[in-house]
């Protein structure tokens, strides 16, 4: 098995504690990695005045995946610092366009829609769109004050996410939902849902639909089953993807991909929980999130076997019942019953 250098970015809250515990389970798997870890957080940029180091992106190329935690403390480094700083220039450095987001309930885990057959894999366009920073603020502090976000969708950013989510429709079951607001935006959208129209038709097997962001919303909660694959742009996907997370039980399980479908550079793995200042230090976050990111991580790479037997291992301790009630266990006690699952 090919041995892959992974850079581990722990970040703030949180993040540091399901990092370590992903990276125990990882080893446990029999996964064949070498890991490096970056101290890049909140606590960096207080001593730095910056969030990774002027040659951080250049230092992370080298490495065949990352990890990261979490990043953000808000009472002590505003968000747009943090996001702007760290996760946003890796995502748009490395080009991951396309952020996965896999939504499923796992043995045991009872979500707040009390149903069982819920399984929908978001697709989430990851570096323009609504978040890519094009706008300025005029007049500030004044009344005349202006502020305008301009959001960019380019046809090759359009077109290759659509075309990645066809695909993975194509390899499940065969629909994809796509998810736009075009009767009121109606350049943006409009254009998304003519260049979904004419991948379309290079995708004769795979069964297209399209919905308003706010019909979307309302059918992930009354009629979950009637979804397989759902893309978005990067700020409709952002909200459609924390729905999905509450209904598959909570943040805890909530795990995600940055890919660079291309392999021209490194993707990038992390729980999206956040780093939940409020409960750092208490030793009671479900690190379910961490482990399944670091499962998506290791298929990534080829590591298929190691992968699954993360997941049969999770879905194994959460049948038990642990890991599933929040707060019930805490990270040691759920990462002990992972690796015993693994050591068996």
């Amino acid at each position: 098995m090919t041995q892959h250098r992974i850079a581990l970015i722990p970040g703030d809250g949180i993040g540091v504690p399901v990092t370590e515990a992903a990276m125990r389970v990882v080893a446990a798997s029999g996964a064949s990695i070498t890991t490096q870890s970056f101290p890049w957080s909140c606590d960096y940029y207080l001593e730095h005045s910056r969030m990774m180091p002027v040659d951080g992106i250049e230092t992370l190329r080298g490495f065949d995946a990352i990890f990261l935690g979490a990043v953000g403390w808000p009472a002590r480094v505003p968000d747009s610092v943090s996001l702007h700083g760290l996760l946003l220039p890796i995502r748009k450095a490395f080009v991951q366009y396309a952020n996965i987001r896999p939504h499923r309930l796992l043995p045991g885990v009872q979500g707040p829609l009390r149903k069982t057959d819920f399984d929908i894999l978001c697709i989430r366009e990851n570096t323009e769109g609504e978040y890519s920073g094009a706008g300025g603020r005029v007049h500030q502090g004044t009344s005349d004050e202006v502020a305008v976000e301009t959001s960019v969708f380019t046809r090759a950013g359009v077109e290759r996410i659509l075309r990645f989510a066809f695909d993975q429709a194509k390899s499940r079951r065969g629909k994809l939902a796509s998810v736009t607001k075009s009767n009121a935006q109606r350049h943006s959208m409009v254009f998304w849902d003519e260049v979904t129209d004419e991948l379309a038709k290079e995708y004769p097997e795979v069964e297209v639909s399209r919905y308003h962001i706010d019909a979307m919303c309302a059918r992930m909660v009354m009629a979950p089953e009637s979804l397989d694959v759902v893309v978005a742009s990067n700020l409709f996907g952002d909200i459609l993807t924390d729905l999905g997370a509450a209904i598959q039980g909570g943040l805890g399980f909530a795990a995600s991909a940055n890919i660079n479908p291309t392999r021209e550079a490194p993707s990038m793995f992390e729980p999206v929980h956040g780093s939940a200042p409020d409960i750092a230090d208490q030793g009671i976050a479900n690190p379910m999130a961490a482990f399944w990111s670091a499962a998506m991580m290791l298929q990534h790479l080829g590591q298929d076997i190691p992968a699954t037997r993360i997941m049969q291992a999770m879905e194994t301790v959460c049948g038990n019942g642990v890991g599933v009630v929040p707060g019930q266990h805490g990270t040691d006690e759920i990462t002990t019953a992972v690796l015993a699952q693994l050591q068996d």
